[in-house]
């Protein structure tokens, strides 16, 4: 694959490319959407993955070319990036990684570029492939321009310049695809980040099938309308609690401060939040202020035109998932044996609190799932922001042929779409290693 890319590279430009650089998908086990919540998760990378060849130039420059010809080529001055919200093409979120180095660095000169991108990771399937990018491209800058941080400091500026398209993202992404290593999934910690390897039980293989429904995050509300119930359930929970409700910012903040557990707090989501939702004018009598304040300080720009909220559901998501990371890592670290089913029943749990509390699935998701457990898989559920995207499931070892054979006779030549996709959406996958720099010899 490397000698494949040298090649395009030397027809597209001209030259050889000096160094490569490889970040990788990942598919999330458990502890979806909670994130941006302050609650860890638990990913792992794929194998998949985001790799360009880069010849930094003398020119002011940067000249973006894809190896798929779907994805025009693009070129900008790097002292005047300009990220466009509105269109979320691929090139926004290289741009993404570069301006954050920049920004971090204070780069006042910085170095120009040929970079030539080969991604193997479905796009829109939540395997994180834009995040693939934005780590790919913030790694590429950071060697172009001579400067080092650490995989930490890497994943926190990624995980940050992200948000400059639009998505109020968690870190999750960036973090596994920096700190991944290969062998071990990792339980990530947010504020201070840290990864901590979790061994998967070894009699199963973890299979991921996309739906080929496809869900891109910057460019629907879905996504950015969660982050904000969050915050709103917070608000409402440290109000109630007597807490300073205007410095509460993530509901991890609230259990911190109440210094109770998982258990309690979702007591707590039961005796002060409604099920039916919140309008947004009961929302701002409850905090007492005004819809002109709520809208301009506690809503981000892109939900500030949202009627209602569901604050009951939301929370009760947040709290029940973060103890479901807790519990499927516990089982990993004490291997019983029935280890496998345990976590099975987890991933379940998961997928069931995805569809009803946080309404993340489509039915697509929810009928691959169904399929996957009639046929063998001990655990499945959606991974990734969901909408569409991927299902990752779990399978003993010794069914997996057999598993993968139903699954493809089952979802993907029942319709014309599915089947012209089935190639690259249907593996079994390992956990991976983080994110590389190669250099020419």
């Amino acid at each position: 694959r490397l000698q494949k890319l040298k090649e395009m590279f030397l027809s597209k430009f001209g030259t050889a490319p000096k160094f490569y650089v490889r970040a990788p998908g990942r598919v999330n086990l458990i502890g979806e959407h909670i994130d941006y919540c302050g609650y860890a998760v638990l990913p792992m990378a794929i194998e998949q993955d985001i790799l360009i060849a880069v010849e930094p130039v003398k020119s002011q420059v940067v000249q973006l070319a894809n190896t798929n010809s779907l994805y025009l080529d693009f070129s900008t001055n790097v002292n005047n990036i300009q990220i466009n919200k509105t269109k979320p093409q691929w090139h926004n979120y290289f741009l993404c990684g570069l301006k954050g180095i920049q920004e971090h660095f204070g780069l006042n000169n910085p170095t120009g570029m040929n970079c030539l991108l080969d991604g193997t990771i479905p796009p829109s399937s939540g395997l994180s492939s834009s995040s693939a990018l934005v780590c790919c491209a913030g790694l590429v800058t950071l060697k172009a321009n001579g400067k080092t941080l650490s995989k930490v400091e890497l994943a926190e500026i990624c995980t940050k310049s992200e948000r400059y398209i639009g998505t109020e993202g968690g870190g999750m992404d960036q973090s596994i695809s920096f700190l991944a290593e290969e062998g071990t999934a990792k339980l990530i910690e947010f504020s201070p980040l840290r990864a901590t390897d979790v061994k998967l039980p070894s009699g199963a293989a973890f299979v991921i099938a996309n739906s080929c429904v496809e869900m891109n995050k910057a460019a629907t509300s879905h996504y950015n309308i969660r982050v904000m119930e969050c915050r709103l359930a917070t608000k409402l929970l440290s109000k109630s609690k007597g807490l300073d409700w205007k410095k509460m910012l993530r509901l991890h903040d609230v259990q911190t401060r109440l210094g109770v557990s998982l258990a309690e707090m979702l007591t707590v989501v039961e005796e002060v939040l409604h099920p039916e939702p919140y309008s947004i004018e009961e929302i701002s009598k409850c905090l007492g202020i005004s819809l002109e304040e709520l809208r301009s300080q506690i809503l981000s720009q892109n939900t500030q035109d949202v009627s209602t909220f569901k604050l009951y559901q939301r929370a009760k998501h947040v709290y029940s998932e973060a103890a479901r990371v807790l519990e499927f890592k516990k089982i990993c670290n004490e291997a019983p044996a029935d280890a496998i089913q345990l976590l099975g029943e987890l991933m379940n749990q998961s997928h069931i609190s995805c569809r009803e509390m946080y309404e993340c699935s489509c039915p697509e998701l929810d009928r691959l799932v169904d399929i996957c457990l009639q046929f063998g898989a001990i655990g499945s559920r959606l991974t990734g922001a969901g909408w569409g995207g991927c299902t990752v499931s779990m399978v003993p070892t010794d069914k997996l042929n057999t598993f993968v054979k139903n699954i493809k006779k089952a979802y993907y030549q029942t319709d014309v779409q599915r089947l012209a996709l089935e190639k690259n959406s249907l593996f079994a996958t390992k956990p991976g290693s983080g994110a590389l720099v190669f250099v020419e010899a």
